[in-house]
């Protein structure tokens, strides 16, 4: 019978036993006259209450610890925890704390991820802030240095003072163009643009772009035109005037880096649920190594080109914003020498 006993078990019948021996062995003394009732009273009672009491306690708190910890352990696995028939406490406990570890390691495991990506964001803020600098300077730069040259005589020739105030006033439009762009961007990713989605033709908005970059089109003798599947009617439900920017930016890459004599064409497909839209040109294009970076802040193919050909550095992710922002998606397929094409999507009306 022993055997099937518990620890504590045993501990509170052996507790009582000797209390109770103590108890009779006092209240013989007492009637031998060895000790008086008042010392019976005061010292052996307290004695025995204080020792069932210290191992009942013990084994009533142990098994409300136990109690306890297999809810915390239930809750956290999502198992239900039982004692086993043949498993003592103490194998029990140490399941536990093994759980308990193998918590921790996780805990810690995905905290050193969790750092390694803050590791990530803090190399792009640096890289954000390094590139902003750069483009922000060459502009303020040029423009220093027109207005020095003047003032220190140049602007006493009327050829000099108008190219070089002309310049200066390139430069300061490139930089309002950068802090617009930004401010754009911050915009988008906080939220604070609000689309207003309204039914339009999308076919119909790309004359209307076709129609403001016909100058700068026929510049370069390129030609803005529709592939032959572009049919009218083609009804969507998204933000007019922010697709109408999607689509200024990607005719403005395509005509700026598209071939002299060239072509821009624009086509529409119907698919399930959305129209893709495509941008192509047959212009110089871009290497493969580049793409999955077009849409990163101030990314530049060729960086003298690109700031020689103006621009913020900022469109294309402008551009990946909007799109993203209608839950729809963007995405680019180039061959060097052949040709780059952007392609959108939107949803149906």
């Amino acid at each position: 019978m022993r055997k099937n006993l518990t620890p504590n078990q045993i501990a509170f019948f052996w507790s009582l036993s000797i209390t109770i021996l103590i108890l009779i062995s006092f209240l013989v003394f007492k009637t031998l006259g060895i000790i008086s009732f008042s010392t019976t009273f005061l010292f052996v009672f307290p004695i025995c209450i204080l020792l069932v009491g210290f191992f009942v306690g013990r084994f009533f708190l142990q098994q409300f610890i136990l109690d306890k910890v297999r809810i915390i352990y239930k809750n956290i696995y999502n198992k239900k925890i039982t004692k086993p028939e043949k498993t003592s406490d103490l194998d029990l406990n140490s399941d536990i704390f093994s759980q308990i570890q193998e918590e921790t390691e996780l805990w810690s495991n995905k905290r050193d991820e969790e750092f390694k990506v803050f590791q990530g964001y803090e190399e792009y803020r640096r890289k954000f802030l390094g590139d902003i600098s750069h483009e922000l300077k060459t502009p303020i730069f040029n423009i220093q240095g027109y207005l020095d040259t003047l003032l220190e005589g140049a602007a006493e020739n009327p050829e000099v003072r108008q190219n070089f105030l002309g310049r200066a006033a390139k430069n300061a439009d490139r930089l309002v163009t950068i802090i617009e762009d930004l401010e754009s961007i911050s915009r988008l990713e906080s939220g604070k643009i609000i689309l207003d989605f309204q039914v339009f033709d999308i076919k119909e908005l790309v004359e209307e772009a076709f129609d403001d970059l016909e100058i700068r089109a026929k510049d370069k003798k390129i030609k803005l035109e529709f592939k032959q599947n572009a049919s009218s009617n083609l009804m969507v439900n998204a933000d007019r005037e922010s697709i109408r920017q999607v689509l200024m930016n990607l005719l403005t890459n395509s005509i700026k880096y598209g071939q002299k004599k060239g072509s821009t064409r624009v086509g529409f497909y119907n698919m399930d649920n959305s129209i893709l839209v495509e941008v192509s040109d047959d212009g110089i294009g871009i290497e493969s190594k580049h793409l999955n970076r077009l849409f990163e802040r101030f990314y530049r193919v060729d960086k003298h080109r690109s700031r020689e050909q103006g621009g913020s550095g900022l469109g294309l992710s402008i551009v990946k914003h909007i799109i993203e922002g209608h839950k729809q998606t963007i995405n680019v397929r180039s061959s060097k020498g052949v040709g780059t094409t952007f392609g959108f999507t939107l949803s149906k009306a």
